[in-house]
């Protein structure tokens, strides 16, 4: 009796992937294109049904093109938060100081901010003190030229 080779058995066998489940435009254009070829030249396409194939392969195009346009804005509008806030570096900024042992509002201070910092998911800004302030405490943000401008005009 003959016996049948293991490598042969289903579970042993390789997937073949069959590629995405979805077609898209460059598809769509080859089967139109093959229909178009393959046609009965004694019984054409009618036009309405070739116009209606092309008015959805344009729709198609158009909703591709519109997904892509998207996804661009959707990449540039997600900025690590350190690039967004590096434009605070130079300025002076004001926040509230709380007391370390009651937790209670203090006063609010004003530096001029060095550096910023990221932290297990948070951004904090570095001020020239060393005090790093989390940027959502900042109540005020100005130019140095300005505070300069203010102090000469009080003086």
């Amino acid at each position: 009796m003959t016996k049948i080779d293991p490598s042969l058995y289903l579970q042993n066998q390789q997937t073949r992937g069959t590629g995405s489940n979805s077609l898209g435009k460059d598809d769509f254009l080859k089967i139109l294109m093959a229909q178009i070829k393959n046609q009965n030249p004694l019984d054409p396409m009618k036009d309405k049904e070739f116009i209606s194939q092309m008015t959805e392969f344009s729709s198609l195009e158009q909703m591709t093109n519109m997904s892509q346009s998207l996804q661009g804005f959707m990449d540039s509008q997600s900025m690590p938060p350190l690039i967004q806030y590096s434009g605070l570096i130079g300025k002076e900024v004001t926040y509230p100081v709380y007391d370390e042992e009651s937790g209670l509002f203090d006063r609010m201070e004003t530096e001029v901010v060095q550096a910023v910092n990221q932290k297990q998911g948070s951004t904090y800004l570095e001020m020239k003190s060393g005090e790093t302030v989390p940027v959502e405490s900042i109540s005020k943000v100005s130019d140095l030229t300005e505070s300069a401008g203010d102090e000469k005009a009080g003086d």
